[in-house]
């Protein structure tokens, strides 16, 4: 222990000068750990190839801290300047300080004036505090669900595999890293299978496979192949290494100190409004600068005194305020908090909230098979032999039922074969407990076969797994993989008494059809061995499709001795190639992995939702066509095959442009099913009728590359946004290349790495709720765009445009139009992003991402040419009514321009301006309640309000009355409050002018639910058509 206690002060030692450098870029340089020999590796790091760390020596480390790497630090002046100049404020800046120059110099300094800097002022303030806390909030509910994300690591410790949390790794642990893992800490490889490969893409941005070994191949210690860094992955094979660098001091945590924040990329709802708010800033500046430009050129030679330049500039200001939709911005931050605490109920990681309403868009979602659609719980459910065939739960009852058990004695090459040729690893920590309740390292298959194994006991057949494994000792190992479809391993027998090798055996396990090849002979179950003729391979054959037709997985076993050792691991590799030849076939295994119970009406849901469900897996076809129609993808009894695509394909004439090719909605349901070797001879043309004729598609036998290359294939074609869901090493190509990667909570870390969302509870029917939340942001989003447009960009912008063309005093004065624009629209606009999703929205089309935009021409004809033109005529109405009950009739108000002044049809200009204070009061009445009935016309797009109204039943969204209650006590504020009437001239209104708004809302109201019907009962009318 006194070595290893100076060793490790050293390695500390070494550390702590490591820490204290001022250039992360030098210490990467000075890394040395590859440089090494192995025995020197475990030298310098107190370590031991199998006893591993001394839990003594694992306490003295843990002083150097956690492994975890700090996060890049949060630049707060960029996310201020963000919160105070984002989204609109700029305009609100813009107009702020043309304010202040009109108080002060180009004008009189009039409270008034003053008072709208102050209001704008304060808007900005709001609206910067608002996001801030919306984006707070947001952050720390993410972030309490990524804590739940267990991230586990194999080690040895005190001469036993364990499996601990990632932040307790310490400088000197030796870790086990399989097919799937990521890499916990910096760690010099010392044992390695001679199939390692890494993914090093989010270290280094290159997406080609980089190959492992045990020896140094470069000076570079980020060139070299004998280094597995942090935060990359194992897509393949197996290997040991001793950890030198943990948290900050890894490569990453360097590369993450030097290089700061990541970059930012939009998703497609935060395209939109960006979009949307551009057009926006541009017409609100536009008219802006109409209004003066019509001032300077026309209204100050034509009508002098008409108005000041401090008072056009302050009027033009309600231009820029009136198109701005300020509740905008605030309702999409609002909905990020909504989507964020739904998600987090459902334990639904996201990664960037946005992607929510991408998968809203999906209209293809291709799933993996086991550990997705299925539990990824597999158990041993049959064992056959040549001549005889067991169900598991019988075999002890059998062989004690026979007078000799040898004419059983297969059972004992199954077994060593079922034990030994496994990468599936029991943790040591639970080895008390029952073998079904035990932790396992390794892929659902294999640890499937090392329950079975290791529950299998037969004493008089000499079958037990501890007896097994301690006269055994595996030399050599090809773990399986997605593309050979095969496991190897190379044992030898050892004299337990002398210490010496006996016998050498070679054992491989896979998928029948990729083995049945190779296979010559094969065993009875009475352990003698006999050709396999052609009448045995159909035995085999008919079983295999008897069993995958009951979705049940079929691997083959097969053993062969007398093996050369002592070969380096290339050369031992291309020996082992050559020699899966004329194998002896010990037994079928069938097992069983059941579906998810939550799968079949998830799968219901989202297809009735428009959207097509693919199963792309790499099991054998029947396998999985039997789980496709258990779960709900496969419907019709004929299923199509490669020939009816290459004959369609000849036949049928699709359309040229890729994104019109697309089912038909008249088509009849077409059921498909592909192997990876007919994927790979799929030509353009093949693609165009697969994607563009078939609503059921099973892909079986597939390779990562090619699942790549479905997502690729599909995507190109029909404007479709496709959604990947898996959980194993070879679904991350397809993850991270479709538009939504969706990974299981117990799926490897490649695939959780690669995915956008990740289901903590592997729980499937999240997906439906995420896209009906997806399709309920953007719904919601285009009501409270509809809502707020008709009052803000168009009643408010024709009370300036009747002030500058006709000459008649503005009926909305600029605090008006600025306090309605970020009061009473923010009030009742924040009420639609709580409105639940109307009965029909999990059964309308996918949004096609390209074409359906937030906005669009019916769209706009709603907001100009019918909710808007019946409120702005309503509201300037209201305002001749009342001058014509002084008096002033409609040609004696409009086209006064400057006559506008002391002694106008007898009255004083004291008198002209309370008439034109309590006109403006009335407007400003008049559009808020009128906007009422807007609210309650939008928040249903095509159900009546009779059968979905706010107040109760189904879709009860009792903030709406409370905006509604907010809107009205605004207005009583603003006209009532002391405050108001001495700054901006606020006065009260004679009663009728406060009931007739509520009529004028009414009608809003009626006349959409006239709207509705037409399109409910005639779907085909032009009013249907122009629906939005």
């Amino acid at each position: 222990m006194s070595r290893y206690s100076t060793l490790s002060g050293r390695v500390e030692e070494k550390q702590t000068t490591s820490r204290a450098s001022p250039d992360p870029a030098d210490a990467i340089g000075s890394i040395d750990a590859h440089l090494l020999s192995v025995d020197e590796v475990y030298t310098r790091y107190a370590s031991d190839p199998t006893v591993g760390l001394e839990l003594a020596a694992v306490r003295c480390k843990e002083r150097d801290g956690k492994n975890i790497i700090s996060p890049p630090p949060t630049v707060y002046w960029k996310k201020t300047f963000d919160y105070i100049f984002g989204g609109f404020n700029f305009l609100m800046w813009i107009s702020f300080i043309l304010t202040i120059l009109c108080y002060e110099p180009l004008g009189p300094p009039v409270p008034f004036t003053l008072g709208v800097a102050v209001l704008l002022i304060l808007v900005i303030i709001f609206s910067a505090a608002f996001y801030a806390l919306v984006d707070w909030n947001a952050s720390r509910i993410m972030k309490s669900i990524k804590s739940l994300i267990a991230h586990e690591a194999a080690v040895i410790r005190d001469g036993s595999q364990q499996i601990i949390k990632t932040p307790d790794i310490v400088v000197g642990d030796v870790t086990v890293l399989n097919a799937g893992d990521r890499v916990p800490a910096d760690m010099r490889v010392v044992q390695a299978s001679s199939d390692l490969r890494f993914d090093r893409s989010l270290l280094t941005g290159e997406s080609e496979m980089v190959p492992g070994a045990v020896d140094a191949t470069s000076d570079n210690a980020l060139e070299t192949r004998n280094l597995a860094l942090a935060s990359t992955f194992v897509v393949q094979g197996t290997c040991h290494g001793v950890v030198f660098a943990t948290g900050d001091r890894t490569v990453m945590g360097r590369l993450v100190k030097m290089s700061g924040e990541t970059k930012f990329k939009l998703t497609t709802i935060q395209r939109e409004l960006w979009f949307f708010t551009k057009i926006v800033s541009y017409i609100a500046l536009f008219f802006f600068c109409l209004s003066i430009l019509l001032y300077g050129v026309w209204l100050r030679t034509s009508y002098p005194g008409y108005d000041t330049l401090s008072s056009a500039i302050v009027n033009s200001i309600a231009c820029l305020t009136a198109f701005v939709p300020q509740g905008l911005p605030i309702c999409v931050a609002l909905s990020l908090t909504v989507v964020a605490r739904r998600m987090a109920k459902r334990q639904v990681l996201v990664k960037n909230l946005g992607i929510i309403e991408t998968l809203g868009c999906m209209s293809v979602l291709c799933s993996d098979k086991t550990g997705t659609l299925t539990a990824g719980r597999m158990m041993v459910e049959n064992i056959a032999f040549l001549d005889d065939v067991f169900g598991v739960e019988e075999i002890n009852e059998r062989v004690m039922k026979v007078s000799n058990p040898e004419v059983f004695s297969a059972f004992k090459a199954l077994h060593q074969i079922a034990r030994l040729c496994n990468g599936a690893k029991f943790d040591a920590t639970t080895n008390d407990l029952p073998v079904q309740d035990r932790m396992i390292k390794g892929d659902p298959t294999d640890t499937a076969l090392l329950r079975f194994s290791e529950a299998l006991s037969i004493p008089v057949l000499g079958v037990d797994a501890s007896t097994l494994q301690q006269g055994y000792v595996k030399t050599f190992e090809i773990p399986f993989n997605s593309r050979n479809k095969w496991m190897l391993s190379v044992v030898s027998k050892v004299n337990t008494a002398e210490k010496n090798v006996e016998l050498t055996w070679m054992f491989v396990k896979g998928a029948p059809e990729v083995l049945f090849p190779s296979c010559g002979s094969v065993l009875q179950s009475d352990g003698t061995v006999v050709p396999l003729t052609s009448r045995a391979r159909q035995t085999f054959a008919t079983l295999q499709e008897d069993w995958s037709s009951r979705g049940q997985r079929v691997l083959v076993l097969k053993p062969i001795e007398e093996i050369k050792t002592g070969l380096l691991p290339n050369d031992m590799e291309d020996l082992m190639y050559t020699e899966i030849c004329d194998l002896t076939l010990v037994s079928l295994i069938g097992i069983c992995d059941p579906p998810r119970l939550d799968v079949l009406p998830s799968v219901t849901i989202i297809r009735q939702a428009g959207v097509r469900v693919f199963m792309v897996t790499g099991d054998f076809k029947l396998t999985a066509l039997a789980i496709a129609r258990q779960v709900g993808i496969i419907t019709q009894h004929v299923v199509d095959t490669i020939q009816d695509v290459r004959a369609a394909a000849s036949e049928n004439v699709l359309p040229k442009d890729y994104y019109l090719i697309k089912p038909s909605e008249d088509d009849l349901i077409r059921s498909l099913v592909l192997t990876g070797e007919d994927i790979a001879s799929l030509t353009s043309s093949d693609w165009n009728v697969v994607v563009g004729v078939y609503m059921e598609i099973v892909f079986a036998r597939t390779t990562p590359e090619q699942k790549m290359r479905i997502v690729e294939e599909i995507k190109a074609r029909g404007d479709n946004t496709v959604a990947v869901t898996g959980d194993g090493v070879n679904d991350a190509p397809a993850l991270k290349a479709a538009d939504i990667g969706v990974a299981m909570g117990s799926g490897s870390d490649v695939a959780k790495e690669a995915a956008a969302l990740i289901l903590l509870k592997n729980d499937f029917a999240s997906i439906p709720v995420a896209m009906e939340m997806g399709r309920l942001v953007f719904d919601n989003l285009k009501k409270v765009t509809l809502y707020v447009m008709p009052a803000g960009s168009y009643t408010q912008f024709m009370a300036i445009l009747a002030n500058v063309l006709l000459g008649m005093q503005v009926p909305m004065s600029s605090y008006q139009q600025v306090a309605y624009s970020v009061t009473n629209d923010i009030v009742m606009s924040i009420s639609l992003m709580y409105q639940q999703p109307e009965w029909d929205l999990m059964q309308r089309k996918p949004r096609n991402a390209r074409t359906d935009r937030l906005t669009d021409w019916r769209f706009f004809f709603h907001i100009y040419f019918f909710y808007g033109l019946m409120l702005w005529p309503c509201a300037m109405g209201m305002w001749f009514l009342y001058m014509n009950q002084q008096g002033l009739g409609f040609s004696k108000v409009i086209l006064t321009f400057n006559q506008w002044e002391d002694g106008w049809q007898g009255y004083t200009i004291a008198q002209l301006n309370q008439f034109v204070n309590v006109g403006q009061c009335i407007y400003f009445v008049t559009m808020a309640i009128g906007q009422c009935g807007t609210l309650l016309a939008v928040s249903n797009r095509r159900v009546s309000i009779l059968d979905s109204n706010p107040l109760w039943g189904p879709r009860r969204n009792l903030v709406v009355l409370v905006g509604i209650i907010g809107t009205i006590l605004i207005c009583v504020v603003n006209l009532y409050g002391a405050a108001f009437q001495q700054v901006f001239g606020a006065t009260p209104i004679p009663a009728m002018f406060w009931g007739l708004p509520f009529t004028f809302a009414l009608g809003i109201l009626l006349m959409d639910e006239t709207r509705k019907a037409i399109v409910r009962n005639y779907p085909k009318s032009f009013i249907a058509w122009l629906a939005w």
